[in-house]
């Protein structure tokens, strides 16, 4: 069902010609007229890197409200509804709040021009100010340094999760670069956590947090994650802690985890106990990243022998953690690949480490996107790969047309896009 807050929404969109366009002039403006809201909230969490945000403050939500922290979370973009980029408690605000908070921020931009990020970030401040917690998690929507979320002058943590090549159009067009707008959310004095990085970005990073005196604390250095067996091990300074697996699966959220776990260490008087640690690992849930679906049209068009999972990874460092992930989720099952993407992103880079793996490919068009990549144009780099590749009219006749020419058993994944994902989220609810 659409929110309510559907036609503000649509208003706001047309306030700006561009839908990216990197400043913090406007939204600085905008927050100074609703009486600075980002100055009224809770402790902050920030976050920036290309992959694994969001899933790492899924499972640091998860740990903060198992020791009963009170948590606001911001998130983007959304998957079925605007809601759920503002999440109270890990739920999606309700109707009538969001719709205030958008009026309220209409009537003070005054029909200035302000991008649509921009300008529900506001909203979501206002939200926040008003809303008691004990912590916010802050996830940056691009980039960093130019990010509306970046108004947050001092919050208490800076995280960085792995960065790589993405949004080059907008960041720069090489690894140092873009590190160095996702670096720009760095505080002086304010304790800084990275996770597994490049070289060339972890370089970046390093000189970044030396020149503003930011104590980083980084991957490989100063902590480590990984698996023993089926438990995860942190170590962190002098602290070592044993913990349960992440429920979320891929290899790469043992990482991520690790970031989650080390950040929740570092959060002083809110930090929750190792119990409740444990608890949110296998606790924490996100949507759209290696997600089974158990239900729903696609999966009744596969019939059975044949699992049905969603991932709306969609950059070349996305294209290579599921690699890594894949042989273990698929146990020896043909891979079949159900793929839509944006035009704006690297198609083949994503599908070059996946190629080895995949049984068959379907491109479709991602829908309601303008931006969509031709799914023929799909098809044709898939080949190049040495994938058998074809495309279709949709998700669903894609999964039909898998049914009716693979033999089950077999591993079927949509990916390619977060829309995508979202697309097909809301047709099985």
């Amino acid at each position: 069902m659409a929110s309510p807050a559907e036609p503000i929404l649509r208003r706001l969109a047309e306030l700006h010609p561009k839908r990216i366009d990197l400043s913090l002039g406007r939204i600085e403006r905008l927050l100074a007229r609703l009486d600075h809201p980002e100055r009224r909230l809770p402790p902050v969490v920030h976050i920036a890197g290309t992959n694994g945000k969001g899933s790492t403050l899924a499972m640091l939500d998860a740990m903060l409200r198992a020791a009963g922290r009170r948590t606001l979370r911001y998130i983007s973009p959304h998957l079925v509804r605007f809601n759920e980029r503002i999440l109270i408690d890990a739920e999606p605000v309700d109707d009538a709040r969001l719709v205030a908070a958008l009026e309220a921020c209409e009537h003070a931009n005054g029909g200035a021009p302000i991008t649509f990020f921009e300008i529900t970030t506001a909203a979501a401040f206002l939200i926040f100010a008003e809303t008691p917690a004990d912590v916010l998690l802050l996830e940056t929507g691009l980039g960093g340094r130019l990010d509306a979320t970046n108004t947050v002058e001092r919050p208490k943590l800076v995280l960085l999760s792995p960065i790589s090549m993405d949004h080059e159009a907008f960041l720069g067009t090489t690894l140092a670069a873009i590190a160095a707008e996702k670096a720009g959310i760095l505080k002086p004095d304010v304790p800084a956590i990275a996770g597994p990085q490049r070289p060339e970005a972890r370089a970046v990073l390093e000189a970044g947090a030396r020149a503003i005196d930011c104590p980083l604390a980084l991957h490989g250095r100063d902590w480590v994650a990984e698996r023993r067996g089926e438990r995860l091990l942190v170590r962190d300074r002098d602290e070592r802690l044993e913990l349960p697996l992440p429920a979320l699966p891929g290899v790469h959220q043992i990482d991520n985890a690790g970031l989650a776990v080390v950040a929740a260490r570092r959060l002083g008087s809110l930090s929750p106990p190792p119990a409740a640690i444990a608890r949110g690992l296998v606790e924490a849930r996100w949507p759209a990243r290696l997600q089974r679906l158990l239900a729903g049209p696609m999966v009744e068009a596969l019939g059975s022998g044949f699992e049905l999972w969603l991932d709306g990874g969609h950059n070349p460092a996305a294209g290579e953690v599921l690699a890594a992930s894949l042989p273990a989720l698929a146990r020896g099952r043909p891979v079949h690949l159900v793929l839509g993407m944006l035009a704006t992103k690297d198609l083949e880079a994503f599908l070059r480490p996946l190629a080895p793996l995949v049984a068959s490919l379907r491109t479709v068009a991602v829908p309601d996107e303008p931006a969509t990549r031709d799914p023929t144009e799909e098809a044709a780099i898939g080949r190049r790969l040495g994938i058998r590749a074809e495309p279709a009219a949709s998700p669903l006749e894609a999964v039909r047309a898998i049914a009716r020419a693979e033999p089950p058993p077999g591993f079927v994944l949509v990916c390619g896009s977060l829309y995508l994902a979202g697309h097909v989220l809301r047709t099985h609810r």
